[in-house]
């Protein structure tokens, strides 16, 4: 499918458009491909955002997750619920406030997200290496550098 050339703002350069355009369109594609292979069978997406949130981040209240994840506490409270159940995360008081609860990982839910990360990793590993050149991968490599740079601003 082509695409319409469209209007180029003032100021930025048709081919800063265009690669801020390619880019967005192939991190989109690829970040979707890397769920699908990082499908966790027995947790919806949220549950999962939420498990990799908490391992990511330490203890945190579900208000502090909600506010993260830019969802309703009440969704979240379900969210943690869940995870609860199958035995993933724990809930402690808060020492700082006892009337809140601070949620973190247990060893399960560190050892499901460390095996979901390593599935995910080993995919796009193998996709590099049958579908790309020697060549090919260094080029990456240095464009991946340019990327970090863009991510620091």
């Amino acid at each position: 499918m082509e695409q319409q050339p469209t209007e180029v703002p003032e100021g930025i350069s048709a081919s800063a458009a265009r690669a801020a355009r390619d880019l967005r369109v192939a991190f989109s594609r690829l970040r979707r491909r890397i769920r699908e292979v990082g499908q966790d069978e027995g947790l919806t997406p949220s549950q999962v955002s939420a498990l990799t949130l908490i391992g990511k981040h330490g203890a945190a209240t579900a208000s502090a997750l909600a506010s993260a994840e830019g969802v309703r506490p009440q969704s979240m409270a379900a969210t943690l619920a869940a995870l609860d159940r199958h035995g993933l995360i724990r809930r402690s008081p808060d020492p700082a406030d006892g009337r809140r609860q601070l949620v973190t990982l247990t060893e399960a839910g560190r050892g499901r997200i460390e095996d979901d990360r390593q599935v995910r990793e080993e995919w796009l590993a193998r996709a590099l290496t049958d579908r790309y050149t020697e060549d090919e991968r260094q080029t990456l490599i240095t464009a991946f550098a340019l990327l970090e740079r863009l991510s620091e601003q």
